[in-house]
């Protein structure tokens, strides 16, 4: 007695696909309707007890949960248990041998095509053998005692079309993993003649070294008459153990690629007067003025306000009110050094109080943050020192640097979907048969074909075939 594996029953139920396909088509709902590796203070608007669902399901950076993987790592052994349970029916269709040739399935059909011809069959034989041997190669001829049996097929492999579609599937999916679990994702903020290996992985606070650094020669912007941006490009150089081994001016879209890492451009500041000359900045005073500009997304418009801690300012436009709460001689974001920064806290005309941080070193940095208004700091006054006429602006470059080891597989999967697919619907197992019986001296010639897809195209073949055995 044939024994059953209720783990082996379990991964072959079609219920199991379709609980996992829904599942990862909500939790992918919910990856969308809910921005990703957002700022943590972003996701204070949701309460503490949405916070706190938000951190224990990793929502925040869902494709990278321990419980989407799973999904994906289930549904992937369910395709693959569902493709062998399948293939062992399906396997002696398309490998084994040709031994059930039965006759009547094609002599009963109502598109059959029949004949009578006076000739002997040996000689039929001579004649339609040829003629069924050119459309179909594996043509063999089956003897009986009062009957032929003229017997061809081709496109047995045809049937693989969706076996090659669930592979494809499957290379998608252990690509996304790959990808998933020694891939990384990350950001880094780099001004014009400087070097950095580090870079700062998103959502996580952790940092990683690189094999190699990254040196901004030069950052630039080019600008359409009315003065809007067109263009901003990096000159990038590659460096190990100190020497330049890649030099690339990368574009948004046009990143640097090397040793599977991708550097694309991201982002660009303007790096304020004392950081370009004295990064170190003197704690203010209580008096001390800040110089903070309010710049209007909808309308592009920047506005400039002096405020000072605890004294709130009114934001044009009817943006709502800002606060500075105090100044931080060293902030951090996600384990990020940012330096001085001022904390504020933003009141919008509609909607809840937002806590903002404003670095003092990245006045681009608050553009990340999604509303109606970004705010930027220039360093605290008085005593800013003093710019020449002919001083140059310098800018830092925001990098995005990636590394996906499953993109490989991930692009042999679409090309194999396109191959299965193309299989699966243009292609099909094609049989036919011509029947001949002896009558009384006379021979009743029978042709009919059968196929598993694209039945139109077989009858079109059929009537090809009927056409030239009138003709010989």
């Amino acid at each position: 007695m044939k024994t059953v594996n209720p783990l082996w029953n379990f991964f072959i139920s079609i219920k199991l696909t379709v609980v996992l396909l829904l599942s990862l088509a909500m939790t992918s709902i919910i990856g969308t309707v809910l921005p990703q590796n957002k700022n943590p203070q972003f996701y204070e608007g949701y309460g503490p007890i949405g916070v706190r669902l938000i951190e224990h399901l990793n929502l925040f950076d869902m494709y990278h949960a321990w419980w989407f993987q799973g999904l994906l790592l289930l549904l992937m052994i369910n395709i693959v248990v569902c493709s062998i349970n399948r293939l062992q029916k399906t396997g002696s269709l398309i490998w084994g041998p040709a031994s059930d040739i039965r006759p009547d399935r094609f002599v009963g059909r109502k598109d059959a095509r029949t004949l009578d011809d006076a000739r002997d069959t040996e000689a039929l034989i001579k004649s339609y053998e040829p003629l069924v041997r050119r459309w179909f190669p594996g043509c063999q001829v089956l003897r009986t005692e009062n009957q032929v049996v003229i017997y061809g097929e081709k496109g047995r492999w045809s049937r693989l079309g969706v076996y090659i579609v669930h592979l494809s599937v499957i290379l998608l999916l252990v690509g996304g993993l790959v990808g998933s679990f020694f891939g990384f994702e990350g950001f880094v903020t780099l001004p014009e003649g400087e070097t950095t290996d580090t870079v700062h992985i998103h959502g996580t606070g952790q940092t990683l070294s690189l094999d190699f650094q990254i040196r901004c020669d030069r950052f630039s912007i080019s600008r359409y008459e009315n003065g809007m941006v067109k263009e901003y490009r990096s000159s990038l150089t590659l460096l190990e153990n100190g020497a330049p081994v890649l030099q690339k001016d990368i574009i948004v879209n046009d990143p640097l690629r090397y040793r599977g890492i991708n550097i694309f451009q991201s982002s660009y500041g303007k790096l304020a007067p004392q950081q370009q000359d004295s990064p170190a900045l003197p704690e203010p005073g209580p008096d001390t003025e800040y110089h903070l500009h309010f710049l209007s997304k909808e309308s592009g418009m920047t506005y400039t306000r002096h405020a000072k801690v605890g004294v709130e300012v009114d934001i044009p436009e009817g943006l709502g009110k800002f606060l500075i709460v105090s100044y931080e001689p060293q902030t951090d974001f996600h384990g990020r050094p940012l330096g001085p920064a001022l904390k504020g806290i933003l009141t919008p005309m509609e909607g809840e109080p937002v806590d903002v941080v404003l670095p003092i070193r990245f006045p681009g940095f608050d553009r990340m943050r999604s509303g109606d208004v970004a705010i930027a700091v220039i360093p605290p006054r008085p005593s800013p020192p003093a710019a020449l006429p002919d001083e140059e602006t310098r800018y830092y470059t925001g990098l995005q640097v990636t590394r996906d080891p499953g993109v490989g597989l991930v692009y042999a999967g679409f090309a194999l979907m396109i191959i299965g697919c193309f299989v699966s619907f243009y292609l099909s197992h094609q049989q036919v048969c011509v029947v001949i019986d002896d009558q009384q001296g006379r021979r009743r010639v029978t042709l009919s074909g059968i196929a598993n897809r694209n039945k139109i195209s077989m009858q079109h073949r059929i009537e090809k075939i009927f056409g030239a055995m009138t003709k010989v």
